[in-house]
């Protein structure tokens, strides 16, 4: 090797790399140009996805916020309505120890608090039964009553109820029992063949044209004896019906299932007329009265049709042994009534 060779290389070795070349192919050019954008985008992504965190943080602390002024508003509205109801009863109670007046009792609260419904649960189950929102001037806790009322109804029959309504074969009555689980059976059983009695009666007028009189007549004894029955139902529900109506009641439905329907309306003239003095004749001439005549209206006071919903619903259930000897005929005529 020459001494031109040898210092071409040692001056090639001892020169810096260049810096930049002064030709590049397009697809390097293209390449960088690509990554630069790349990362532009990258970043700006980023910068988006922190500005969104952000905002949700925000966001977030506000709703917070808000929930808790809302608490403490209804908190304070609730101790400014307490403290007035207070207030009021003081005076009331002072002005009726002025006046001389006893003291009025103070109404226990029906709905518990442990028995609430959080805001948004409650329209959000109320928009799922399909129920509006919010009836006008409605508050929030005849929201929760309307909710519960709606919520306890678990059978949709003829007559809504929440009594669990046995089958059939079950529906046989007995005595009346003394013991509480024994009647709430009992009222389950009686609930039970009344729907059964009503729902067949409907079933036979649908299937009949309601072009005459005497169907319309019909159709709508029995819309008014189902609307009758519903106080029924209520009671039954809540197991307060009086031992002097259920014992009654049950006599006849015991006889109507066992077809003895001439005596289910002798149950039936007893529970409704009893033993009540009828004033029969001339009660009163001029200034002269009978004997005893006050006597007539000592009994009345007390009688069971004097109530106008007891009235209607032992009406319906007359009506309903009219239909049962018609779809279940007994055996022996002679108990068919008249």
């Amino acid at each position: 090797m020459d001494f031109a060779s040898l210092m071409d290389s040692a001056i090639a070795e001892a020169a810096p790399p260049s810096k930049s070349k002064k030709y590049m192919k397009r697809s390097d050019v293209e390449a960088e140009r690509q990554a630069a954008y790349l990362a532009e985008q990258r970043k700006i992504e980023e910068e988006k996805a922190a500005k969104q965190k952000q905002k949700r943080k925000r966001e977030e602390e506000e709703l917070e916020a808000n929930k808790a002024r809302e608490f403490k508003r209804a908190k304070l509205a609730e101790e400014s309505r307490r403290r007035r109801e207070e207030q009021e009863a003081e005076e009331e109670r002072a002005r009726r120890k002025r006046l001389g007046l006893p003291e009025l009792i103070k109404e226990v609260e029906q709905e518990v608090e442990e028995d609430d419904v959080k805001e948004e649960e409650l329209v959000e189950k109320l928009r799922e039964m399909g129920q509006p929102i919010k009836l006008f001037g409605e508050s929030h806790k005849q929201r929760v009553r309307r909710f519960r009322k709606l919520g306890t109804v678990i059978t949709t029959g003829i007559i809504p109820t929440s009594l669990v309504l046995v089958d059939e074969k079950d529906m046989k009555v007995n005595e009346l029992p003394k013991d509480t689980e024994g009647k709430k059976f009992l009222f389950r059983q009686l609930a039970s063949y009344f729907t059964m009695v009503l729902t067949e009666w409907e079933f036979a007028l649908q299937k009949e044209s309601r072009d005459t009189f005497t169907s319309k007549a019909a159709f709508n004894a029995m819309v008014r004896a189902k609307e009758d029955m519903v106080p029924l139902f209520r009671k039954f529900e809540k197991g307060d019906l009086d031992e002097g109506v259920l014992e009654p009641i049950v006599e006849i439905v015991k006889a109507a299932q066992e077809r003895r329907y001439v005596d289910a309306n002798d149950g039936y003239l007893r529970l409704s007329i009893g033993k009540a003095a009828w004033p029969i004749g001339v009660t009163m001439v001029g200034i002269h009265e009978r004997s005893a005549r006050e006597k007539l209206h000592e009994s009345d006071k007390g009688h069971v049709m004097g109530d106008e919903v007891t009235r209607k619903f032992l009406q319906s259930i007359k009506r309903c042994l009219s239909f049962a000897q018609v779809r279940w005929p007994p055996e022996d005529i002679r108990q068919l009534m008249g």
